[in-house]
């Protein structure tokens, strides 16, 4: 299986990731406090509020908003990543609505997201045997593009703003 340290030292290595694991120290809202959010931010200097993931690890449900996977078990946890609405469409079906029928519980199995699917976003419970290579070729895709959107709001003068 892939723990969450493999996963984050996966991501990390490629280049201009920034990773954050939200804290007290860090200025997050107290409920994502053990989740990591995953940039591309090649200079390390764009501030907070202008950060967007392109795939987050999630360690527990968030009561009255995302509780579908039931993150609350024991070592369980979830790896988002945003793909892109053809990849979505490729990878799950129906955009932006998944199939009604998906059990958001199950394990090393590649999902639509509970909450961000409309947004092209999957998910993926304890990525393992089955997933855990697909998983790190769609955060290598959602790095890219990543990039790519990072690049065209610098090119256009949209970059960093202090």
């Amino acid at each position: 299986m892939e723990s969450q340290h493999e996963i984050i030292a996966f991501v990390t290595a490629l280049p201009g990731v920034v990773a954050e694991t939200a804290s007290a120290e860090t200025g997050a809202p107290e409920v994502a406090w053990g989740d990591t959010f995953f940039f591309h931010d090649p200079d390390g200097d764009t501030p907070a509020d202008r950060r967007m993931p392109f795939a987050t690890i999630v360690t527990k449900d968030y009561d009255g908003f995302d509780t579908a996977s039931d993150l609350n078990r024991p070592g369980v946890f979830r790896l988002n990543i945003a793909v892109g609405r053809a990849a979505f469409e490729e990878l799950i079906g129906g955009h932006p609505s998944p199939p009604a029928d998906v059990d958001y519980t199950a394990l090393d199995t590649l999902l639509p997201h509970p909450v961000y699917a409309a947004q092209s976003w999957v998910a993926i419970l304890n990525p393992g045997e089955r997933t855990a290579e697909p998983a790190r070729k769609l955060l290598t895709g959602a790095h890219a593009r990543a990039v790519r959107a990072y690049q065209r709001r610098t090119a256009r003068g949209g970059g960093v703003q202090r």
